[in-house]
């Protein structure tokens, strides 16, 4: 899977979000930590396990 694209269309909000299984997760988090704009993205975990990330919004 690649997820450096992915996590470039999260940042771009080309992508609304993306959700990830348990068995992805943990390669996930290791595209993340090298991401560059990964303070542009966060997840939020569900029930189940699985991860929803989206691009950050941030409200003044």
């Amino acid at each position: 899977m690649d997820y450096q694209k992915i996590l470039e269309q999260l940042a771009s909000g080309e992508l609304d979000h993306y959700e990830v299984e348990p068995k992805d997760a943990f390669a996930f988090q290791a595209a993340l930590r090298s991401f560059g704009k990964r303070q542009n993205i966060t997840g939020k975990a569900l029930r189940g396990g699985k991860i929803v990330y989206k691009q950050s919004t941030t409200e003044l």
